[in-house]
């Protein structure tokens, strides 16, 4: 593992550059330039596994690299108006080619992995703030220069939209201490909320809209996207006849003097999916695919960030959906509980370190569990059978560190009890070292 660690770290150091871009501190920037490097390697000890089937975890496999760096090109077009293009390049792959666990232990592998390094186009958006009131346009919000932000004044009360490519989880969902698996957690079950089956291709982005109204201590968000073509799929359904909504609403307080956040999310689906009691009905071979029709999927999140005292943030996620279906998009996973806690190193004085702990709990509905019993295989799990069923169980623990301006490096530890629901296979302990440099 450090082996390819060190033969990377040369990359990762030549991007540790000023900044370039436009304007200077007197008033807004007109364009701006950022990247990132991030490199993420994993490996597992062996683990009990008395049989495999095709979406299993393996038992015994090396380690696993995922290399991904990204440009970020911001332009300012018009009063309010701001254009965003990030040019990316990946190359590897996730453990087990990122199978084998609903809760999978890398949010920087994605669902396809290539030996060789390819580039893709993951965001192409127009950001558009309209001033609520005058009074809201005075009690703006200074923004720093950053990834897809122009420096400059944001007005605190706003109605902000959002058209284009990009992650449904850049906007909804987003949590400040378990979101962003290059900078805190890896884990799938613990960045994101486990159940929220959201809109995406392969790589996890969406075409769409999206509105926001912020006002006061409130926000609410509403988005139209398109789900792929088919579940799990490269390509996403241009036309929208597949498709999702997604709606949540925050609020902003303060408890004890802390800040503290609470946010509602649910979603709808409308797409062909196959119902899990239909292909078990249908009778061997056990596959959703056969059985797709026009179907719908709801669901729910919540989703509580909290300033617990100096330094000390805790976070708790839950989310469910009905279960009736197959996994669409993101994994199967129909029921998740999130909790934990992150510590700033300023408490033992290395402002620039991070320690972060968390559990979560997957579980499948009763449909889904006849499902893979049956030998059913879903976008990520499916060991050809499901003898003993037990939900996952996923302990994560990380060490981040500022070994520079603008480089980092992490240590990540994860245990996987029952991995793919799973209880006649496993735990798991997964190493991770993570290497970022951002300008």
């Amino acid at each position: 593992m450090i082996r390819h660690l060190l033969h990377s770290a040369p990359l990762l150091l030549a991007l540790n550059i000023p900044s370039a871009h436009a304007g200077d501190a007197a008033g807004p920037e007109n364009w701006n330039l950022h990247g990132q490097l991030t490199l993420v390697a994993q490996r597992h000890d062996h683990f009990a596994s008395p049989y495999e089937g095709a979406n299993s975890l393996k038992a015994a496999e090396g380690t696993k690299t995922t290399l991904d760096a990204t440009a970020f090109l911001g332009l300012r077009l018009w009063q309010g108006a701001e254009f965003y293009l990030n040019p990316e390049i990946d190359r590897g792959f996730g453990l087990s080619d990122t199978l084998g666990v609903g809760g999978f232990p890398s949010g920087e592998a994605y669902k396809v992995g290539h030996h060789s390094a390819y580039g893709k186009l993951p965001r192409a958006f127009l950001r558009q703030v309209v001033v609520l009131s005058s009074k809201g346009s005075e009690a703006g919000e200074t923004q720093d220069s950053a990834a897809n932000q122009l420096a400059g004044t944001r007005p605190a009360d706003n109605l902000t939209f959002t058209l284009g490519k990009f992650s449904i989880v850049d906007l909804f969902d987003t949590n400040a201490y378990a979101h962003d698996p290059r900078a805190d957690f890896l884990n799938w079950a613990v960045i994101d909320a486990g159940a929220f089956d959201y809109a995406a291709d392969s790589w996890g982005y969406s075409l769409g809209a999206a509105a926001e109204w912020n006002q006061g201590d409130w926000s609410a968000r509403v988005g139209l996207f398109t789900l792929s073509r088919e579940p799990n799929g490269t390509r996403l359904d241009a036309s929208f006849a597949q498709h999702q909504w997604v709606a949540e609403a925050e609020h902003r307080h303060q408890l004890g003097g802390r800040p503290g956040k609470l946010k509602l999310l649910a979603f709808a689906s409308l797409a062909r999916m196959g119902r899990y009691d239909d292909a078990v009905a249908l009778g061997a071979p056990v596959d959703t695919a056969r059985v797709r029709q026009a179907a719908t999927k709801q669901g729910f999140a919540i989703n509580a960030e909290q300033e617990l005292a100096a330094n000390l943030g805790g976070f708790l996620r839950y989310s469910r959906n009905d279960g009736r279906t197959e996994a669409f998009d993101f994994t199967d996973i129909n029921r998740s509980l999130s909790l934990g806690l992150s510590l700033n190193g300023a408490a033992w004085s290395q402002p620039g370190h991070t320690l972060g702990i968390a559990l979560a709990m997957n579980s499948l509905s009763g449909a889904a569990q006849r499902y893979f019993a049956a030998g059913g295989l879903g976008i990520l799990v499916g060991d050809g059978r499901l003898g003993h069923y037990a939900s996952e169980q996923i302990a994560e623990a990380y060490y981040a560190m500022k070994l520079a301006p603008g480089l980092s490096a992490t240590l990540d530890l994860q245990r996987l009890r029952n991995p793919g629901y799973n209880a006649e296979r496993g735990p798991a302990n997964v190493l991770g070292v993570r290497l970022h440099s951002e300008f």
